[in-house]
């Protein structure tokens, strides 16, 4: 594992991303995280995981190398342009979903794109005021990926979610709190902590009961979800040739507000 670290306490494992400052992920990230989910599964004494991440950001999202995401200039143009690779992407985040031990994410700063749709994998988040929930697609002229047309509305109920898809604010921790879209408030320095007492609360019970009420919940959450980003991307394919994406694009680098055609 070369970008997560891995601790266990009692019944409680710990995956902690480890890419600072930013903590981009990318299809080799992704299936580091799904494979250490999927090693849980088959240990009997681990009940419930915690997902968290190093430094002051939870996870600004996928980098496409682009120029949408800011240290596009440390990283070279990755896969990620070509719909293949996203496609690739998508299945690989599919197998988060399909895991069976209860997740909760320690959501200790920025959430940003696929950050988000990575900390909605999650039963839980643990977040702080500090916190930022974005979901910024639009703000690229770009559509909503990693499953987050579904897992969002269903969290959150479809107009909150859409408010969020449509505006592509910046939804502070105590907010994402209110709305229903963090389970658990605490200051900045207690989240992860908070977190780990939540997974170690659920471990308390019977691991047959808790994993197959949580199977029940679910249902088939993992199925539509696979659905979802296969519309995602097309989506996303098609909007990424048009104009409107390079002027979003290129205003984030600039760090200005763009300036749409709708072409």
């Amino acid at each position: 594992m070369a970008d997560i670290g891995i601790e266990k306490s009692g019944h409680v494992a710990l995956v902690e991303i480890q890419r600072p400052p930013n903590n981009f992920f990318d299809v080799a990230l992704i299936q580091e995280i799904a494979t250490a989910f999927e090693a849980f599964d088959q240990d009997s004494n681990i009940r419930a995981v915690v997902l968290a991440a190093q430094g002051k950001v939870f996870c600004a999202g996928a980098n496409f190398g682009d120029g949408s995401t800011p240290d596009d200039k440390e990283h070279p143009p990755g896969d990620l342009k070509r719909p293949e690779a996203v496609q690739n992407l998508y299945i690989e985040g599919n197998r988060l979903f399909r895991t069976k031990k209860p997740i909760v994410a320690a959501v200790q700063g920025a959430a940003v794109g696929g950050g988000l749709g990575l900390a909605m994998v999650a039963d839980f988040r643990v977040t702080c005021p500090e916190a930022r929930f974005v979901a910024n697609f639009t703000r690229l002229g770009f559509h909503p990926g990693f499953g987050l047309t579904v897992t969002l509305p269903a969290v959150i109920g479809p107009s909150k979610a859409a408010l969020i898809f449509y505006t592509s604010r910046r939804v502070p921790g105590d907010e994402a709190y209110a709305m229903g879209l963090a389970d658990v408030l605490v200051p900045q320095d207690q989240v992860r902590d908070a977190a780990l007492k939540l997974a170690a609360e659920i471990a308390e019970n019977s691991p047959l009961g808790v994993t197959a009420t949580r199977a029940s919940l679910r249902g088939d959450l993992a199925d539509r979800v696979l659905k979802a980003t296969e519309h995602e991307l097309v989506e996303q394919t098609r909007l990424r040739q048009t104009a409107d994406f390079a002027e979003g694009v290129k205003a984030v680098a600039e760090r200005r507000l763009p300036k749409f055609e709708g072409r």
